[in-house]
């Protein structure tokens, strides 16, 4: 596997590293501070081109990889986890997703104002007892003629306050238990759609999260995504590609942590010396190198892997893989998080220091997507074959 990248991947890391250095790390602290997404964020996103950056051209996006938009989230995350997290749940999440998944007509309906910024995108899994579990959904889909009529609860949906389009899993027959998932489009302005309340949290802040209502939501028989109850494929080989595509977030998290933590070693002085001097702070910076390359390799591999999956490649091992990028960058980042704070010492501990953001916005992309410990048991069957 060539894991050097092509001329266009190093222009469009370079071309995102300089608009996040430009437009969100100036502003970065004021967004944690404030939890506040950033006026006119997403517009200067769509100028990018990157708000539909793996979707096929004909519909507005620019028909990238995987690799592509992991890319973009990595430099996106340098700067500002939770302008990353918000934008990978609509490029990736919905976006993405859709593209894959929908028909041609949806598509021409519901991707070109998503690709262009018009509108938001989002995805509605999780409920307030269905996390890891997420074959145990109790939002309920019954078909009343030529629609559907949705009850349930959504929890923790990264863009639920200012989402106008949302991947919706639910089930539609109850007794089949995982057979019985169906995937929906939902706009947000069918009836009987509310957003309960935006959710406080410990990370990402500015990246707005909420609890979602659907009470008697109307949704079309046209907007069922694929097949009524085959939603669980879309749903799983969703999370394959969630999970290869968020570890991304961690390599941007470590490598912003690595960089801060060079830079404060060369600065600052302690017992007459610059703190880099010192063979313990050397060893911890060696270990976040170190982790950090290695994390890189197995990220970009998943990446390329579960594109190659879903255009129907053989041979992939994608399940396991993603499963095992996410899980071991997860945990690398917190890692390397952790000891960028304790290299910057006092100054780590204090909110006007950058390093204690990475630190707490790490911890997500240890639970999101399945937590760590569902990870291990992905892998740990796949690997079993059980």
């Amino acid at each position: 596997m060539d894991f050097n990248f092509s001329d266009q991947h190093i222009m469009l890391r370079d071309s995102i590293r300089n608009f996040a250095a430009k437009e969100i790390w100036p502003i970065a602290e004021e967004i944690d501070a404030e939890d506040r997404w950033p006026d006119g964020m997403w517009e200067k996103l769509a100028n990018l081109g990157v708000m539909g950056i793996t979707v096929d051209e004909e519909y507005g996006g620019a028909g990238a990889d995987l690799l592509s938009a992991v890319i973009v989230l990595e430099e996106l995350s340098r700067t500002s986890p939770a302008v990353a997290l918000s934008w990978g749940a609509h490029a990736n999440l919905c976006c993405n997703n859709l593209n894959h998944n929908a028909s041609a007509a949806q598509k021409k309906k519901y991707l070109p104002p998503l690709c262009a910024g018009k509108h938001i995108g989002a995805l509605g899994l999780t409920e307030p007892n269905a996390g890891s579990d997420a074959v145990n959904i109790q939002t309920v889909a019954v078909r009343k003629g030529e629609h559907y009529v949705v009850n349930g609860t959504k929890m923790f949906i990264t863009n639920g306050t200012i989402a106008d389009t949302i991947v919706l899993y639910t089930k539609t027959d109850k007794e089949k238990g995982a057979r019985g998932i169906t995937a929906f489009i939902l706009d947000t302005s069918f009836p009987g759609f509310s957003v309960s309340k935006k959710l406080k949290k410990y990370g990402h802040r500015g990246s707005p999260t909420a609890e979602l209502i659907l009470e008697d939501c109307v949704i079309p028989a046209e907007n069922v995504l694929g097949e009524e109850n085959r939603g669980i494929h879309v749903l799983m080989s969703g999370l394959d590609v969630e999970r290869a595509f968020y570890a991304g977030e961690s390599i941007g998290i470590a490598e912003a942590c690595l960089e801060l933590s060079v830079k404060y070693a060369k600065e600052r002085v302690q017992f007459g010396k610059p703190i880099g001097a010192f063979q313990l702070v050397q060893a911890k910076l060696a270990d976040m190198y170190t982790q950090l390359e290695a994390g890189k390799m197995l990220c970009y591999k998943a990446a390329v892997l579960a594109d190659q999956a879903r255009k129907g490649g053989k041979g992939t091992e994608i399940h396991k893989l993603s499963a095992a990028s996410i899980l071991f960058n997860a945990e690398m980042a917190s890692r390397v998080a952790d000891q960028a704070v304790q290299i910057h010492g006092g100054y780590g501990y204090m909110l006007e220091y950058p390093v204690q953001r990475f630190l707490r916005d790490a911890k997500l992309i240890e639970i999101g997507a399945g937590t760590s410990e569902i990870r291990r048991l992905i892998i740990a069957r796949e690997i079993l074959g059980i």
